[in-house]
């Protein structure tokens, strides 16, 4: 599962999601990308879920980045706990996705076969997306 190796502090703070992403916005590497349209986090165990039906769906014909990665401790405490004691040990790891963000991108197959592929990560993603195409200059 996708984590940090090391990172300053245990524990964060949880943060606002307002407003659009502040870069990433835009295609970088590949042909096709998928774009987030609302605020989320979304976990490492859903974007490997989300990377494994993309690699799986092009097989061996394309190339493959993931953009996000999850750098965000979210911290919880056990089940049936009394309130007070200080905050939760950390659970899982997220990675704070705001709207425009391009979180995966594709590129080596055809528009249409990029555009299923990422059809299935997005099933697999608790946010609505939108396919985009690299906009020739």
């Amino acid at each position: 599962m996708l984590m940090p190796k090391r990172v300053k502090y245990r524990k964060s703070h949880r943060g606002r999601m307002k407003g659009r992403a502040k870069g990433g916005s835009t295609i970088a590497f590949g042909q096709y990308g998928l774009q987030a349209l609302e605020p989320h986090w979304i976990t490492g165990q859903q974007i490997e879920s989300a990377r494994v039906a993309l690699t799986r769906f092009i097989k061996k014909g394309g190339k493959l980045w993931v953009r996000i990665f999850p750098d965000k401790p979210v911290s919880k405490k056990p089940a049936e706990t009394r309130m007070g004691k200080g905050k939760g040990a950390p659970d899982h790891w997220v990675a704070v996705v705001k709207p425009g963000r391009i979180m995966f991108e594709l590129e080596g197959v055809n528009a249409a076969e990029g555009k299923r592929a990422m059809r299935l990560a997005e099933h697999k993603l608790p946010i609505k997306c939108k396919f985009v195409q690299r906009q020739e200059r």
